[in-house]
């Protein structure tokens, strides 16, 4: 029997149509799913809309309309979003259906039969904006401002009914402490365990100041708080119309950082009360962090939020005006800004923190590590052969390039096992980078001109490489794994459960099988199509009042003590950079597992540097005057590891930048003594 898996994304609430947060999100759940399908894992994902709540009530009200029509309106255009950016969701539940209505009033008796709901009278403070409760403690004061909306919670002060929270503080405990992986990454669960322990206070668990959900069995005055209704929907969603109950306990839910405690904490103390066992819980939280679009938090308020979907599309449209004959020659070339989208997402965006989404940014790994490195690959590779040729026996270079894809196919596959799909790209790319130094080292347009044998060796192997990156990189973008496949004479895909199609080895491929030639996947943009995409996905400047340099200091004649005190001198260096700007570099330590210099490049050094992402990374560093490479490895460095990739030239892409300093005329690198690769520097 074929092992299953079950991926959540929150239920998305339809105060607001999809947008580049709920995208990254989704994104996510759909490469993990792609997958264990590729393992032979019998999937599902799982997505939809969080429909109720006094939020959407008033929102409805505010537009004139009923809060179902208002629903109707919002859940179809995320419905109809998630194929737009190759998104393919197993089931899409919506909290006002049905279905889902009879099953939370029966997950709501089942607890209430075990005591552990009870009628009282709640007073205290409500953020709509969260559809959550607060203690003043957790708001900004003065004024009790919630520190998400920025807007004073509400007073509130009705009847309602409560769960006992506070019996399970002690079981939650326990479970953290014997499931460390429970909620991921580890700093989350730190958060989560310290809130517990502060003491769980029990939880109000309905409202009668509106009527927007779900009614309280045998007491319909009351509606169900927002949370108990939305979080039982990745259980009830495999309850109808089929019954998928074998797929429970979901395998991971997959969430924004600021409902980790929603998740982490009611969802499984819902859960124990209502008769499930430990093992029957949800096996992993994975919190993520928040993104912003070129260093700006996104707001409607501002208007800079972005369409993940129009930025495909304008990509794509690029894209085929690069292509021979442009746009029009183009037309029946499948569109690929989806999966660049995709892409940068996903590897740009260290899963689990905070990062930043840019235009930029993703020009940049377009050309460098789709164009340069991935394109670039399959299109050395193709004009030497119209079929595949018979390989000679393998020589050194071969066997290397086959220890590259052992270890990168084990860190990817680990990476993804871990829900980390940064990491897996990470090691993904490491035997792109392999391959390519593979073509420099074997140089087929030379064999070509003395060694027909050896040039079919060659290209045999790179042919036989690049069918096991398509398979690999598949999960993140599958359309761009298809056009390859087409190229290399492949047929698609077809995941089925029980067959793991990983490629811990390239598959072998028989002489003679044709070969496809097609048109570049990532052509080369044109400067002015860059830069029209630039300007009309740039966001627009942030307010000048927030963005107005505060005047130059001077010195107050009446200041510090009386006439005549001198101004302090000017501190030297560099101008200021914001806090929040600084928080955003990926600082960790990084032990150096291999250096060797680059021919041809005397300044140059060429490391693998294991920062804790499953396979060391490359960074290309210009110290090869001051050490030689065997001093480096074992060195413990500090890596900024989020930098934009740098093109060297002929497949040499850095990955990261080491930290140095100039120690009297000398480029030293800053060390560190016992710390494990990947630990963060703060």
């Amino acid at each position: 029997m074929a092992s299953r898996f079950y991926v959540t994304t929150p239920i998305y609430y339809i105060n607001d149509v999809p947008h580049l947060g709920t995208a990254y999100t989704t994104i996510a759940a759909d490469v993990l799913c792609r997958y264990h399908r590729v393992r032979g894992h019998e999937s599902r994902m799982l997505t939809g809309t969080d429909e109720h709540g006094l939020k959407i009530q008033r929102a409805a009200e505010a537009r004139g309309m009923a809060p179902g029509v208002h629903a109707d309106e919002i859940a179809a255009a995320f419905r109809a979003t998630w194929p737009k950016l190759g998104c393919a969701p197993d089931d899409f539940i919506r909290t006002s259906e049905p279905r889902h209505k009879k099953a939370v009033q029966e997950l709501w008796r089942r607890i209430q039969a075990r005591g552990d709901i009870y009628l009282g009278h709640y007073e205290g403070l409500y953020c709509v904006g969260c559809e959550a409760y607060y203690t003043e403690k957790d708001l900004k004061q003065p004024g009790n401002v919630c520190p998400l909306h920025h807007r004073p919670a509400e007073s509130v002060k009705e009847e309602s009914y409560f769960f006992r929270l506070s019996k399970y503080g002690d079981a939650l405990l326990d479970y953290y402490r014997r499931n460390p992986t429970f909620v991921q990454p580890a700093s989350r669960l730190n958060e989560v365990t310290s809130f517990v322990r502060e003491g769980l206070q029990d939880l109000s668990v309905s409202r009668t100041t509106f009527q927007w959900g779900i009614p309280v069995p045998g007491d319909p005055k009351h509606v169900m708080y927002v949370w108990f209704d939305a979080l039982a929907n990745y259980l009830t969603a495999l309850q109808e119309p089929e019954d998928n109950t074998r797929f429970w306990p979901a395998d991971v839910h997959l969430v924004g950082k600021d409902i980790l405690r929603f998740h982490a904490v009611y969802w499984p103390a819902f859960l124990l009360s209502a008769g499930y066992g430990e093992a029957e819980l949800p096996r992993q939280v994975f919190a993520h962090g928040f993104l912003t679009y070129s260093g700006q938090k996104m707001s409607k308020t501002l208007r800079n939020t972005i369409s993940p979907v129009e930025v495909a599309e304008a990509l794509s449209e690029a894209a085929a005006a690069a292509l021979p004959g442009g746009a029009g020659a183009a037309a029946g070339a499948p569109p690929v800004g989806v999966d660049v989208v995709r892409y940068c997402l996903m590897r740009a965006i260290s899963f689990g923190q905070d990062g930043d989404f840019s235009i930029q940014d993703l020009l940049a790994r377009y050309g460098s590590e789709l164009g340069n490195a991935l394109g670039n690959l399959l299109n050395r590779v193709l004009p030497f052969a119209d079929e595949v040729p018979e390989k000679g026996e393998l020589g050194p270079l071969e066997e290397e390039l086959l220890a590259a894809q052992r270890q990168a196919s084990a860190a990817a596959a680990t990476a993804f096992d871990a829900h980390q799909p940064t990491r897996a790209l990470d090691a993904i790319w490491t035997v792109i980078a392999a391959a390519n130094l593979y073509v420099d080292k074997a140089a087929p347009w030379v064999a070509k001109k003395t060694d027909p044998r050896r040039l079919g060796t060659i290209v045999a192997t790179l042919i036989e490489q690049l069918g096991a990156i398509s398979v690999m990189i598949s999960p993140v973008m599958p359309e761009v794994a298809s056009r390859m496949r087409d190229q290399l004479g492949l047929s698609p895909l077809a995941p089925e459960p029980g067959n793991d199609q990983w490629p811990v080895l390239p598959a072998a491929r028989a002489p003679g099988e044709k070969l496809r030639k097609g048109a570049p996947i990532f052509p080369r943009l044109e400067k002015e199509k860059e830069a029209e995409l630039l300007a009309r996905f740039a966001p627009p400047p942030a307010d000048a009042e927030a963005t107005k340099a505060a005047p130059e200091a001077k010195a107050a004649p009446e200041a510090n003590g009386g006439a005549g005190a001198a101004a302090q001198p000017a501190r030297q260096g560099k101008s200021p950079v914001p806090f929040d700007d600084f928080a955003r570099l990926d600082l960790r330590i990084g032990v150096v597992t291999s250096a060797e210099r680059v021919k041809k490049k005397d300044r140059l050094l060429d490391l693998r540097v294991d920062t804790g992402d499953g396979a060391p990374r490359r960074i290309i560093s210009g110290i090869a005057a001051s050490y030689a490479p065997e001093e480096l490895v074992g060195k413990r460095v500090i890596v900024l590891c989020n930098l934009p990739p740098r093109d060297f030239g002929k497949g040499l892409v850095s990955e990261g930048m080491l930290l140095t300093a100039d120690v009297e005329g000398r480029v030293r690198t800053i060390t560190v003594e016992d710390a494990a690769p990947g630990t963060p520097v703060l």
